[in-house]
Parts: C-alpha cells; sequence; structure tokens
C-alpha cells in the first residue's frame, strides 16, 4: 500500500508540473538525437578500439588458446570416456610438460645454435651482398641493425607489449591463463555475452558462435597439425642430410608454420642460408628439403583441413597479414588468419539470414 501511495503521489506531482528547458516534444528532433547518439556512441567505440588494441589483440590470442584447448580436450574425449575438466587438466598438463621439455632439455642446445644462426646467416647475407656489388647491383651496406630496423619498421610497432623479451614472455603467460579460463568453462562467457544482446537476436548469436568455435577449433588443428609435421619433418631431414643447427631449424620451421605464407618463405630462406653454409651440396639438399616438407602440408595437410572448415584464398590471408602485420605488429600478423576466417564466418551468416529473410518475403 505505501509504495502504490508514493507512486500515486509521484505522478499527481509530474502530472502538476510545466515541461522544463530539456522537454522535448517534436518527434523529429528526438529521431535526430538518437541518430547522433548512435554515430557518437560508434566513434567512441573505434577510439577505444584503437586505444586499447593491445589488450584486445591479447583477448583475442587468448580465444585461440582457448580454442585449441577445447579441441584437444574433444579430441580426447573420443578415446577417453571420463568428465570433461579431467580431460582438458590431461591437455594443460600435457601443455606444460612439453613446454618443460624444451626449456630443460633442449633449451640449452638450441641456445647454442640460436647464438650461431646469427652469426651464419649475416655471413650468407654479406656474401650475397658481395656478390650483388661485384655485379653492378650497387653498393649494399648490410648489418644486424639495419636488417632489424628494416623488420620492425615493416612489420608495425603497435603491439609494443611484445618488442621485448620480458613482454614477450608476459604476454605469452596472459594468453595461456586467459585461454584456460576460457576453456574451462566455454558456455558461462557465451551466455554473458547473448545476455547483453535483445532477445530475437540471441538464437542467431548462438548458431554463429557455435559456428566459429568449429571452425576456429578445425583451423587450429590444422594449423598444429602443420606446424608438427613441418618442424619433426624438417629437423629428421636435416640431421639425415648433415644441415648445421638441425634442432633450431626444425623449432623455427614449426613455429613459423602457425604464419601461412610468410612462415614459410622466411623459414625457407633461413633454412637454405643455413644450409649453403656448409657447402653448395647441404644448400641443394636444405632447398629439395623445404620443397618436400611444403608441398607435403600444402597438399596434403591444407587440403584436409579445409574440407572440415572456412577455406581461405591465400591471396586474401596475404593481404591481410599484411595490413594486420603493419597496423597490428606481430601479434597482428600472428593472429591475422583467424581474424579473417572469424569475419568469413559471420558475413556468411548474415548472407544466411539475408536470403532466408527474402525468402519468407517472397512466399
Amino acid at each position: 500500500m505505501a509504495e502504490r501511495k508514493e507512486r500515486a503521489a509521484a505522478q499527481a506531482k509530474a502530472s502538476a508540473e510545466a515541461p522544463g528547458p530539456t522537454e522535448i516534444r517534436s518527434q523529429l528532433v528526438r529521431t535526430e538525437l538518437l541518430r547522433a547518439g548512435v554515430w557518437f556512441g560508434l566513434a567512441l567505440l573505434i577510439g577505444a578500439c584503437i586505444i586499447l588494441i593491445q589488450p584486445i589483440l591479447l583477448i583475442f590470442a587468448g580465444i585461440v588458446m582457448a580454442s585449441m584447448l577445447d579441441g584437444g580436450t574433444r579430441l580426447l574425449g573420443r578415446v577417453l570416456p571420463i568428465a570433461r575438466g579431467w580431460r582438458l587438466l590431461i591437455v594443460c598438463l600435457s601443455l606444460v610438460a612439453f613446454l618443460t621439455w624444451t626449456i630443460l632439455f633442449a633449451g640449452s642446445q638450441i641456445a647454442d645454435q640460436a647464438a650461431t644462426l646469427q652469426k651464419v646467416v649475416m655471413g650468407q647475407v654479406e656474401r650475397i651482398a658481395a656478390w650483388a656489388s661485384d655485379h653492378g647491383m650497387g653498393n649494399l651496406q648490410l648489418d644486424t641493425k639495419t636488417i632489424t630496423d628494416n623488420l620492425a619498421g615493416t612489420v608495425g610497432r603497435v603491439t609494443a607489449a611484445v618488442g621485448t623479451v620480458l613482454g614477450a614472455l608476459t604476454s605469452l603467460v596472459m594468453i595461456l591463463v586467459l585461454g584456460i579460463f576460457l576453456a574451462i568453462e566455454p558456455r558461462l562467457y557465451e551466455r554473458g555475452v547473448a545476455w547483453m544482446l535483445p532477445m530475437k537476436s540471441r538464437e542467431n548469436f548462438y548458431i554463429t558462435t557455435a559456428r566459429m568455435g568449429f571452425t576456429l577449433r578445425r583451423l587450429m588443428a590444422g594449423r598444429l597439425l602443420g606446424m608438427l609435421v613441418e618442424g619433426v619433418g624438417t629437423w629428421l631431414a636435416c640431421l639425415a642430410v648433415g644441415i648445421p643447427m638441425a634442432a633450431l631449424m626444425g623449432l623455427l620451421t614449426g613455429l613459423l608454420a602457425f604464419i601461412p605464407n610468410i612462415g614459410a618463405i622466411v623459414s625457407g630462406v633461413l633454412l637454405v642460408l643455413v644450409g649453403f653454409s656448409a657447402g653448395t651440396d647441404t644448400g641443394l639438399y636444405a632447398i629439395i628439403i623445404y620443397f618436400v616438407v611444403q608441398t607435403v602440408d600444402g597438399y596434403l595437410i591444407v587440403p584436409m583441413v579445409a574440407k572440415q572448415t572456412v577455406d581461405l584464398a591465400p591471396a586474401l590471408v596475404l593481404a591481410a597479414q599484411i595490413l594486420f602485420g603493419a597496423l597490428l605488429g606481430i601479434m597482428g600478423l600472428f593472429l591475422a588468419d583467424p581474424i579473417v576466417a572469424m569475419i568469413k564466418v559471420a558475413l556468411e551468416r548474415e548472407a544466411e539470414r539475408n536470403a532466408g529473410a527474402q525468402g519468407k518475403v517472397a512466399k
């Protein structure tokens, strides 16, 4: 009763008062103000995205990591009929064990080879520069600082958070922790985002996110498979033919396989330079190894994955890598492929909705 009396008293006071200076009676003015508010909010959103681009990329990288952990958990569920939490724990412990093994057992060997790699590569680059100068191509003065500055200018400087070793390690830890939290209970965060949407948009949101999750899991599974095949294959082949720093070459080739197109070019250049540093025959073997490994990945693994997920045109991915690398730095370069895949899934879903709506109108 008390609440009804207060409400009635408030309504009586409001009806007795005259309109104030902020009262807008014109429907046209209200509509225009609403439009202006939408555009102003959109401008603020774009500005916030530009300012917060580093944490946004880290969050998206965490989502990519969560998709890989979730994919491993689902795959393990096909052979182990245990609770999801235990399967996720097994996947996480396996990842930690692999990283620990890499650091403790292979870390010292790879670190020694990495120190030698820079000298070998710079020696080969200087030989190429000298050959070019002897053949009238100009006097090329190349050193480590010049090459590093050019690469930094090409890749971009927006993601300064990963510009140092400490920043890279900190970002990696944040990505791992965020990915684990997301993989533990993905439905919780999906429902949280859907709760902020209108009721009529939630069904489409769930369908789109389900397709995005499926695509991202398949894409990352194919990427990890390609990294494994290229890394192990390069390592064993380099050991077989006597190419120096075989372990480091296999590790770099495997890691760079995460970046389509550009990663294969960079790893191939490094492999050939190291191969020719040990002799002409070894260099020719390096070229053969590179083409064999890339052929296996390009004609077996990539088509197999593309059948199960979104098929991205190589030129589209390369253009996105150039754009995101220049604007967003190394993080943008690594995440260009997943970002393009998610955008394509969203556009395909929107086109499907439009086609369905048009079909209903036609009937």
